[in-house]
């Protein structure tokens, strides 16, 4: 690809039986986190609208698995409709290119059209620096650290942004 070509990337919802076996790929290539294949499932099957795939060339490079909830917001008082980014991978030759941010504008525009979410959360290794950085840049902010939130012990930011 010279410099002047732009790859082309499609965002769109997951086809749960086309494409769930390769998110599952990338989320094991990608993150040390990792689900049952039920759970994957099913939260496609319940958010499909909001479980989003980035595609090129018919190849699915990057997920972002989300669920809505009701709980205690954190910027208003009330229960709240709330998105979660429960899951969220780019492969590594795919990064850096904009296309986990891209899945993220997608998929908060998509949470707030399609359920009327009033903010979103996530889950973020405090090690993670290009993810938080990102979803600073994206509005987030660190709303607590979860002490060893992840299996291998390491605390994790609990990230909000007000849709």
């Amino acid at each position: 690809m010279s410099s002047q070509e732009k790859e082309i990337y499609k965002i769109r919802e997951i086809d749960i039986e086309k494409d769930l076996d390769q998110v599952i790929k990338i989320n094991m290539i990608s993150l040390p986190e990792h689900y049952p294949e039920f759970f994957w499932r099913e939260i496609a099957q319940i958010w499909q609208k909001i479980f989003l795939v980035a595609e090129i060339e018919g190849k699915i490079v990057g997920y972002m698995m989300n669920r809505i909830e009701y709980d205690e917001g954190f910027f208003k008082g009330d229960i709240v409709r709330r998105g979660h980014v429960i899951s969220i991978a780019v492969l590594p030759e795919y990064r850096r290119r904009g296309i986990g941010r891209s899945l993220m504008i997608e998929g908060m525009r998509r949470m707030k059209e399609y359920y009327n979410a009033d903010e979103v959360i996530l889950e973020v290794r405090v090690s993670n620096t290009p993810a938080i950085e990102l979803y600073k840049k994206l509005g987030f902010k660190v709303v607590r650290i979860i002490p060893r939130y992840y299996r291998d012990g390491e605390d994790a930011y609990l990230m909000a942004k007000v849709l």
